[in-house]
């Protein structure tokens, strides 16, 4: 088994594929693992004596415990060894008038009786026998592929101010059994412009194919060799999501996907030819039309056989086709974050805080979030779920996350309201109104201690008087906070307003009269 652990998200599709009776074989194609990797992490999986789908519902933590663990790790099997030296003979053998694998497998359990089952040794004799061949003619069943490819041409609009004309790349899907086409054009090949077009593909079938059939994108394979392929995190989230099989294409090889590449050259025809004296202001108005051309290519008859695309895919296909998840898939983005003193992680796109429980306070977390959701991860257990706030510099705070009485809290930093306002006594009245009014500026008074810290900083290097004098003057507006005792003093506009302050006042002389001279 290779050093690095495969991830949690091939795992599921695993489970997801033996759930529903897919052979081993067709399973080490799908995630592009080897046979034997994928034996010893079935046997793991088989050694709880669960089903299948009790284990999808499992949490990734525990699932981790079972796939991960040393004590579930079979041991070398040398019957492999030995039977890979009886292949040659074999294969030879099966030359011979009536001569079967079943016969071959009962002599060879005959002489070693604790050797494979009949399927196990038909499948390693298969594998040994496999071989390449140049060209191959495809048979396609309903539902089992979605072919998607980007067309070598793209379409364009033109830009009603300015008179430029903005291209656009054109994604073209296909079911080869029926030749059921989907073809949109996107902002860009981006990751979340693809899937948000095969989300709406899916919609547009009404249901999930069995295998999704792509060639080598970079939005979606992250490393291709001749025979064994490397997905992307992001594309595995998607697949697990509509429950469907990943393959690609060889490099350079487009009779791997004939259909989609047949159906590239049919969009030529039926939408681009038809488009090319037609002038579009919007990409939304150009996808209009480009369904509009599709509903009539799939409306057309065919040339040789009775009935239309439509007609095949209602007909045969629809029904194949695996039922839609309640919800699009939405992509997931992944950063790091360390647990901060105030038991916060900051999403940094957003410059966001959201709590964790304050046990973790200085660990390092993988926080997954989306458009709606943020999740905040230690290794696979899942310590936070909070809605996602796009508030630049704000924070969301779980009462749950908070320590009793923040003693834990206090005994890690020092710090609590009595602290700082402490701090703040010993400098001037202006400086503890400061204090009072940022710690009451939000829900929970721990939220503000960074803001404190900071403001005590600042009295520290600009000296408590000039400080104090900065809190007078800021005290003078609606608000206040850190960052504006700060520019007072980085602008020394403290200093401003006490020399105001002498330049004005009048000095005391006898022969100035006062208010009560005049009573």
């Amino acid at each position: 088994m290779a050093n690095t652990p495969i991830s949690m998200n091939k795992i599921k599709r695993i489970l997801q594929l033996r759930s529903e009776g897919t052979s081993k074989l067709r399973i080490s194609q799908a995630v592009g693992m080897h046979r034997t990797v994928l034996d010893k992490y079935l046997f793991k999986l088989e050694l709880t004596g669960k089903e299948y789908h009790d284990l999808l519902e499992m949490n990734e933590e525990d699932l981790a415990q079972i796939v991960y663990s040393e004590q579930n790790t079979p041991k070398p099997d040398s019957r492999l060894h030995y039977l890979q030296k009886l292949f040659t003979y074999y294969t030879e053998q099966l030359r011979m008038p009536g001569v079967t694998r079943r016969i071959l497998w009962e002599e060879y359990k005959s002489a070693h009786p604790d050797g494979y089952g009949y399927t196990q040794f038909c499948e390693h004799f298969a594998r040994y026998n496999r071989r390449n061949k140049a060209t191959m003619h495809f048979t396609h069943r309903p539902g089992e592929y979605l072919q998607v490819d980007f067309a070598g041409k793209s379409l364009h609009i033109v830009d009603r101010d300015t008179g430029e004309v903005i291209e656009y790349p054109v994604l073209v899907c296909v079911l080869p059994f029926s030749n059921y086409p989907y073809i949109e054009a996107l902002p860009s090949t981006r990751q979340e412009y693809l899937f948000a077009a095969l989300n709406r593909c899916m919609e547009y079938l009404g249901g999930v194919p069995r295998n999704v059939l792509s060639d080598n994108m970079k939005q979606y394979i992250r490393k291709n060799e001749r025979y064994e392929f490397t997905f992307s995190e992001l594309v595995n989230q998607w697949s697990i999501h509509y429950n469907t099989n990943l393959e690609a294409t060889r490099v350079r090889s487009p009779k791997d996907k004939p259909s989609v590449e047949g159906s590239v050259y049919i969009s030529y025809l039926r939408v681009y030819a038809r488009l090319r004296n037609e002038i579009f202001y919007s990409l939304h108005q150009l996808n209009l039309r480009i369904r509009e051309l599709v509903e009539a290519h799939i409306h057309m008859p065919f040339q040789k056989q009775h009935g239309s695309r439509y007609d095949l895919f209602v007909a045969h296909e629809q029904s194949a086709l695996k039922p839609l998840p309640g919800e699009a898939f939405i992509v997931k983005h992944a950063t790091a974050g360390k647990v901060q003193m105030n038991y916060h992680v900051v999403l940094g796109e957003d410059n966001h805080r959201y709590s964790v429980p304050y046990q973790y306070i200085g660990q390092k977390t993988r926080i997954i979030y989306d458009t709606e959701y943020v999740e905040i991860f230690i290794g696979f257990k899942r310590i936070a779920l909070h809605r996602r706030n796009y508030k630049s510099g704000g924070y969301t705070t779980l009462e749950e996350h908070m320590p009793e009485k923040h003693l834990k809290y206090q005994q890690t930093l020092g710090w609590d309201a009595e602290y700082f306002l402490s701090l703040a006594e010993e400098i001037g009245e202006n400086t503890v109104e400061v204090f009072q009014r940022v710690l009451a500026s939000r829900e929970f008074v721990e939220q503000t201690y960074l803001s404190c810290k900071g403001l005590k900083r600042l009295s520290e290097q600009y000296s408590p008087e000039r400080f104090e004098a900065a809190c007078g003057r800021a005290l003078k507006g609606t608000r206040v906070n850190y960052k504006m005792i700060k520019n007072i003093l980085e602008k020394n506009l403290d200093k401003q307003e006490a020399i105001q302050e002498e330049l004005f006042k009048i000095p005391h002389h006898d022969n100035i009269r006062g208010k009560k001279s005049y009573n």
